[in-house]
């Protein structure tokens, strides 16, 4: 077996194939690498840094994958983003990233088959409202997340964002029917996460009611999250502890508790839950201005978030109005074109219609007038071969007979002529020749001593481009006239002027024979049937003795 050598200029090009192949793969890898990087400096932030250069890379991102019609990628951005704002403390970028990620979604097709982005888009949103101290619209959304929902551990985080709604509403009793109802599926979850967020939060509301077990359920819920390194779950958990035995007097205790909390706000880098830790710590501070100044402050605070009241869901269903009124004046639209497009049909139908009405008549006229044709050329052969041929017999048999009056030799011979003439008159006509020439034979046919026959323009006529029907026709009529010129004008001079205007054919016949007023009555009617049956026009001037005049359009 022997191999080909390749060419340099062969392998070259397939080295720089695989080195482009490779570098893409590189690049790809690369920016799935980062991706990974700056999404766990969200979800799990280590230092201060984390959350902003994450804020930083997935706006960038998000622009990018928008120019790309990468809608899919653009809505997990967002929602990394709003995640992103709301560890830091900005409800209002964060609620805006997640009302731009639904109106991506709802902008698509597919909008039913992405639960999972559409839970989360709805429960950050419920957050968002519950820290912007707007518990209806945030139980109204968590609601709407459980709705979709079809996992259990999308329908836990949801009922426990739903039952801290109610704590803050002080309404403990009903925040601890959902804890509890949680609490007894935890052994479902396998999942060490939400078991602490189960346990924290059903602590937190017992030692509200000042159930024995809460403090159990709380310092079992800080272990999980001390062991999973989970520094938002752990600054919880402190933060409820500092709580707990703040309302058992136990002060050194609650500030120990709520120092912890403050530290891991610095970890976690979210000026939202420093200021949780230190409005904890105010709390426990016996110095009056100090509790003095809190409440001031959270009342300004309560009052501005409430003026403000910058709801981008709000401004999303007003949006949603807006695209429904648009939506409607759009299908007003489309019924309306669709009305036009119905009627255009039914006019392009009715076109055809007419059309082929006009076509197929066409054709039947054209076939009636070819079957005419045939049958006067099969009856002019039949009188040629059968009726001629025999009076010709009998008068060549009666020539030899001295006994007969020779008065009846010659009617005989007028009807042997006339039957001639009717075989000739009505003979086919070969088409395949060229016509003008047979039409010139024709006419000059007519020709003799007492009568002069004169053509113009006959042979300049385009008769290749004429179909074969009508020349049958032109034939026909114009045999036509010349046969009743030579039997009732007695004309002796006939002229017959061919002209092309257009697309049509003129031909004018006239003679100086006697006229009559009564003209159609000597069997030219039958010329104006043919012509008509060609979509021609023939028209006659004639008057007694002044000749007789045809002008024919084809």
């Amino acid at each position: 077996m022997s191999y080909k050598k390749v060419s340099f200029p062969l392998r070259f090009l397939c080295l720089f194939t695989m080195t482009f192949c490779l570098s893409l793969i590189g690049t790809a890898q690369t920016s799935s690498d980062s991706s990974r990087l700056y999404r766990k400096a969200i979800l799990q932030p280590a230092n201060p840094q984390d959350l902003p250069s994450g804020i930083y890379y997935y706006t960038k991102k998000k622009e990018i994958d928008l120019e790309l019609k990468d809608t899919l990628n653009a809505i997990y951005d967002l929602r990394l983003l709003s995640i992103a704002e709301f560890k830091i403390g900005n409800n209002f970028s964060s609620e805006n990233h997640v009302v731009e990620a639904i109106n991506l979604i709802e902008s698509m097709s597919t909008k039913d088959t992405l639960i999972n982005s559409r839970v989360g888009l709805y429960n950050q949103l419920g957050r968002i409202y519950r820290t912007s101290n707007n518990s209806t619209e945030a139980i109204r959304t968590f609601d709407k997340a459980l709705e979709i929902a079809n996992k259990l551990k999308d329908s836990v985080v949801i009922l426990n964002n739903k039952a801290n709604i109610y704590k803050d509403l002080r309404d403990y009793k009903s925040a601890l029917n959902i804890h509890s109802f949680l609490f007894a599926k935890r052994f479902e979850l396998k999942d060490d996460n939400q078991m602490s967020l189960v346990a924290d939060n059903l602590g937190h509301v017992q030692s509200k009611l000042n159930l024995p077990e809460g403090l159990q359920n709380l310092k079992y819920a800080l272990e999980l999250r001390e062991k999973n390194n989970d520094f938002i779950g752990q600054h919880a958990s402190n933060t409820h502890l500092a709580e707990f035995y703040l309302n058992k007097k136990d002060t050194n205790t609650a500030v120990a508790y709520a120092k912890e909390a403050l530290a891991l706000s610095d970890k976690i880098n979210s000026r939202s839950f420093k200021l949780d830790a230190i409005s904890t710590l105010m709390n426990m501070d016996k110095n009056p201005l100090i509790h003095e100044y809190k409440k001031l402050t959270d009342s300004i605070a309560n009052a501005k978030q409430l003026a403000e009241n910058k709801n981008a869901f709000l401004k999303y269903n007003v949006a949603e109005e807006q695209k429904k009124t648009q939506a409607s004046i759009l299908l007003q639209e489309i019924e309306s074109r669709k009305r036009l497009a119905y009627q255009a049909l039914a006019f392009i139908i009715f076109l055809i219609l007419i059309g082929s009405y006009f076509i197929y008549r066409n054709r039947y006229r054209k076939a009636k007038i070819e079957e005419i044709y045939k049958t006067e050329t099969r009856i002019a052969k039949k009188v040629h071969d059968e009726v001629a041929n025999d009076m010709y017999k009998v008068m060549t048999s009666l020539e030899n007979n001295s006994g007969i009056d020779s008065n009846i030799l010659d009617e005989m011979e007028k009807i042997y002529t006339k039957t001639r003439d009717i075989s000739r008159d009505n003979s086919a006509i070969d088409l395949r020749e060229d016509f003008g020439l047979q039409l010139n034979d024709l006419l000059l046919g007519y020709k003799n001593d007492k009568v002069k026959v004169i053509t113009r323009n006959l042979s300049k006529m385009p008769w290749d481009t004429v179909p074969e029907l009508k020349k049958t026709t032109v034939y026909r009529v114009l045999q036509e006239l010349m046969t009743n010129m030579r039997k009732h004008s007695q004309a002796t001079f006939v002229t017959l002027i061919f002209q092309k205007k257009g697309s049509k054919i003129h031909i004018i016949y006239k003679d100086n024979g006697v006229g009559s007023d009564l003209f159609k009555k000597n069997g030219l009617q039958h010329t104006e049937s043919r012509i008509a049956s060609i979509n021609g026009t023939i028209n006659f001037e004639s008057k007694k003795g002044d000749g007789f005049k045809a002008s024919i359009i084809i």
